[in-house]
């Protein structure tokens, strides 16, 4: 290898790279910095009354600056002030303990992978038996759709209340909510996934004297996986907003839904946007995970040359 070569192939990495981060950081850049400006048009109404002394008060726009990215309750915070909480949230604080953001962000997350899973699996099933009988079709699809209909903030405290009176507590009734909204995606696409092999496949089958139960195992199932892994990605992002929702109206003690409510009922909207930034966070692993699942599971699908 010369190195006339290497350095071409690193100036090709180096450009491609360049040219992946200059579009993203542009975009951040820019919201960044209109972030910073909201912040000062909505915090400062609140500022020069409470901190400034008024219109009259004898300050310069640089106080007024100041001021309005260091309120303690701001209308909006800015994003340092934020990066400082979700520090202080995550590091000074034993993971264990309730003011720990990490707690909170571990308790979702168990409801909403319960759910996750729950939801799959009934998706699954439904989609299963939807394909092998015409009539379940008929029967549950409009059910089905018509489920989702329904707002979920109007349908947790039901299903938290119905649950509790059974005895049920805990993460089971968050997700159950979770899995109310994960279900649909994936019936939804593997029903298409496992009606996409051709008649000739079937038929293929059909002359190994193959049943049912092989012929969805060997044919129906693989072809249904590059269905079901986008159906997979929008699902576990559906169940985690229902289990931040389901947290709401329980008064629940942990997840990042009992650390948005107690938040705003002490006004602290600084808390409010660390929660908020960890539910995006957590969304984008969560579907991360599902993403590298698929590679793995695609990968090994593929026919050896």
């Amino acid at each position: 290898m010369s190195p006339a070569w290497t350095t071409t192939a690193w100036e090709r990495r180096l450009h491609a790279v360049w040219h992946a981060v200059l579009p993203v950081g542009t975009v951040l850049s820019v919201l960044i910095g209109a972030w910073y400006l909201g912040a000062v048009a909505l915090n400062a109404p609140g500022a020069i009354e409470r901190v400034l002394g008024g219109p009259e008060g004898g300050w310069s726009w640089q106080d007024l600056v100041r001021t309005t990215w260091a309120m303690q309750r701001p209308v909006l915070p800015a994003p340092h002030q934020i990066a400082v909480d979700l520090w202080h949230s995550l590091l000074d604080w034993p993971a264990d303990s309730p003011r720990s953001l990490l707690m909170h962000t571990a308790t979702t997350a168990e409801a909403t992978l319960l759910g996750f899973v729950l939801g799959t699996l009934l998706g699954l099933l439904l989609a299963i038996g939807i394909v092998h009988a015409p009539t379940l079709e008929k029967a549950v699809m409009p059910w089905i759709v018509a489920s989702q209909t329904v707002p979920v903030l109007a349908i947790a405290p039901i299903v938290l209340v119905v649950l509790g009176s059974l005895g049920l507590t805990g993460t089971l009734p968050k997700a159950v909510i979770s899995m109310y909204l994960c279900f649909f995606p994936v019936t939804v696409a593997m029903v298409q996934g496992l009606r996409a092999p051709q008649t000739i496949e079937k038929e293929l089958l059909y002359t190994y004297a193959a049943n049912r139960m092989q012929t969805l195992w060997m044919l129906r199932l693989p072809s249904a996986l590059p269905y079901l892994f986008p159906a997979l990605r929008v699902a576990i992002a559906a169940g985690l907003v229902g289990a931040i929702v389901a947290e709401l109206p329980t008064g629940a003690q942990a997840g990042l839904g009992a650390r948005l409510l107690t938040s705003s009922y002490y006004g602290n909207t600084v808390q409010i946007w660390s929660a908020l930034v960890m539910s995006a966070v957590l969304g984008v692993a969560l579907t991360a995970a599902v993403s590298l699942l698929e590679r793995v599971a695609l990968r090994q699908r593929q026919p050896v040359r």
